[in-house]
């Protein structure tokens, strides 16, 4: 099938890539010039496991193509894609200023019947808006042409998200026509050689399954962490309790890993969106607001836990800081941990060497200017003359700790492990001060 993808960020290059893997060609759209002169030559915007191999060997087949022509784009498939981005507003709910610009686009260029896929994550009703947009341009040029909207969200975990697409767990199509299901099913059947993964539902309750399932893994999150906290005032150890529950089949072992808060793109910003959508309809959705509150208060409980042992004033104090990515194989910063863990140790006049194994140029940006952050190639080096190690991002590299290496290194031999990979009192006995997350 030919296919066209309106969006060449984070889910817009995965799913066309892929679905070009698979056998389509595909036709990426995206308004950023220098973005799509990138990609043309297989540099990536973003990094992404395994994605930079599957762009160059489908553009060289010639089933992957970029452009900046929406109207190229309109005519060029069956299936139009929208996977723009929707940024939060002030208020938290989803911008969709881009989403219902690319309709509009769609709209002034249609001319034969096609599938119009909302792929972004957006609001419940964003289908109809996308809709009224498109028919609103027909009306404009004073045409009638058919075309349908499809709701079909991304389940894309960031650092597997070309696995997670080629695996689906599931395919959540949101269609009001035979016609419209009839065309995304074709498409999908690559994926459903196994048994057929595709969920078939009404496009409202696709918009909100996508926001549903992320509220529910954002509220296990924020739960286990509540759970942490108070562990620590009982002392009681939460990895004793995370393995106690998450042997319970009905709860599972999966997002029940306490830490100091998530981040990245969707969580923070889906949580908010969707609170945001209650109160629209009236409903105060008190869940959803503790979950954010939650998480907002975690990030925040490391530096607490150096507080604790260095007093008010980090003057004269330096800190080491591992991980600055949201989560592993990523280098999204979005919302991350450690910028706010950053931004609070600099506030108390403390400075900062910080490693992260792959987000080191978007950090470069993020903390351009800032005198007391400095960047440095290697874990280690970060540790030097450190008053505390902090550990923010749970990357495989920092699992086995040279606890001799770090004790020449640290000045003072403190560790705070924002996400609980090492075992206490193996660090204690070598002699070091360990702060974990709920453990007694």
């Amino acid at each position: 099938m030919n296919v066209t993808i309106v969006g060449t960020g984070y889910v817009g290059l995965v799913t066309g890539t892929c679905l070009a893997e698979v056998g389509n060609h595909v036709l990426c759209i995206d308004n950023d010039v220098n973005k799509i002169e990138g990609l043309k030559q297989a540099i990536l915007p973003i990094y992404e496991p395994g994605l930079d191999n599957l762009v160059q060997e489908n553009l060289q087949a010639g089933r992957l193509e970029f452009s900046t022509d929406i109207k190229q784009g309109v005519d060029y498939a069956e299936v139009i894609f929208i996977a723009v981005g929707t940024p939060p507003d002030e208020d938290g709910s989803a911008d969709l200023s881009h989403v219902l610009a690319v309709a509009k686009s769609i709209g002034d260029s249609l001319n034969d019947y096609r599938v119009v896929v909302t792929k972004s994550t957006v609001p419940v009703g964003t289908a109809d808006k996308v809709k009224q947009a498109i028919n609103q341009s027909l009306s404009q040029r004073g045409v009638s042409v058919d075309f349908d909207v499809v709701s079909n969200p991304e389940f894309l975990k960031e650092g597997a998200a070309v696995e997670d697409f080629m695996k689906p767990d599931r395919i959540v199509v949101g269609v009001d026509s035979d016609r419209s299901f009839e065309v995304m099913h074709r498409l999908y059947q690559p994926f459903n050689r196994n048994h057929d993964r595709v969920i078939r539902m009404d496009i409202r309750s696709s918009e909100l399954t996508k926001y549903a399932a992320n509220a529910m893994l954002a509220t296990k999150i924020s739960f286990m962490n509540e759970m942490a906290n108070l562990a620590e005032k009982l002392g009681a150890d939460i990895e004793s309790v995370r393995q106690g529950i998450g042997s319970d089949p009905r709860i599972g072992y999966h997002f029940i890993y306490p830490g100091c808060g998530y981040g990245g793109s969707c969580f923070p910003k889906d949580v908010q969106a969707l609170h945001r959508t209650a109160r629209q309809y009236d409903y105060d959705a008190r869940l959803l607001s503790a979950v954010e509150a939650v998480n907002n208060d975690q990030k925040s409980v490391p530096v607490k836990k150096l507080t604790t042992h260095f007093g008010e004033d980090f003057s004269n104090l330096q800190f080491a800081i591992w991980g600055l990515s949201f989560k592993p194989n990523t280098d999204d910063m979005r919302e991350a941990p450690s910028r706010v863990i950053i931004e609070q140790i600099l506030a108390k006049g403390g400075s900062i060497k910080a490693y992260d194994p792959i987000a080191m140029q978007e950090a470069s940006h993020i903390f351009a200017g800032q005198s007391g952050v400095k960047l440095v190639n290697d874990p280690y080096q970060a540790t030097d003359q450190a008053d505390a190690l902090v550990v923010v991002t749970e990357w495989k590299m920092f699992r086995a700790l040279d606890v001799d290496l770090l004790k020449q290194k640290l000045r003072q031999l403190v560790i705070v492990d924002g996400r609980n990979i090492y075992d206490p009192l193996v660090l204690k006995n070598a002699g070091f001060d360990y702060y974990g997350i709920g453990r007694a």
